[in-house]
């Protein structure tokens, strides 16, 4: 497996290792003792599926006070997965890095507890990721997808977006982050 850093610290790019043959492939999507020897979490509590049509975006979501971090990739399809720093004290405070994830190319991309995610689905997609904590309704937080402070540059005109993703608040509006 390959790994990456992008320019947001703790945010990783993994390109599994992929095994071809005549009758398809193979590639481990996780393996507890390689992604330990990362120094990645291998206690991952609570798995989430998404199926999305093209032009959907999801996000941008998070947990406050109990922020998750996940482990995402694509099953099927092509996203542009968008992790967003929300660690006031970070030197990448509300900086935004987007990757594309395919299931033609077997990637992941981990996204550490502090920072919030979402997607746009370039294709219809099927989106697997792993979390490190539950979900909880009442630590459950958005910020607007388009906020004009983060400056996301989505990869589509006329999104999709649920009524919830889309009242979300600004992130100069949201006073309970963690440091």
């Amino acid at each position: 497996m390959k790994v990456s850093e992008t320019e947001l610290t703790g945010v990783l790019v993994l390109e599994l290792d992929v095994y071809p043959d005549e009758r398809g492939q193979f590639f481990e999507i996780f393996n507890d003792g390689r992604y330990q020897s990362l120094g990645l979490p291998t206690r991952f509590v609570q798995d989430n599926f998404s199926r999305s049509r093209k032009g959907v975006v999801r996000g941008l979501h998070y947990q406050q006070p109990r922020p998750q971090g996940k482990l995402v990739q694509v099953l099927r399809g092509r996203i542009l997965d968008v992790a967003v720093d929300l660690r006031r004290s970070s030197a990448h405070f509300a900086r935004w890095v987007g990757i594309e994830l395919s299931s033609d190319r077997p990637t992941q991309l981990w996204v550490p507890p502090g920072f919030a995610h979402g997607f746009c689905a370039l294709t219809d997609a099927d989106v697997l990721y792993k979390c490190t904590d539950a979900y909880v309704a009442s630590c459950d937080r958005a910020l607007r997808w388009n906020d004009p402070d983060l400056a996301i540059r989505w990869p589509i005109e006329s999104p999709v977006v649920s009524p919830k993703d889309d009242r979300a608040p600004f992130l100069r509006d949201v006073h309970d982050l963690l440091d």
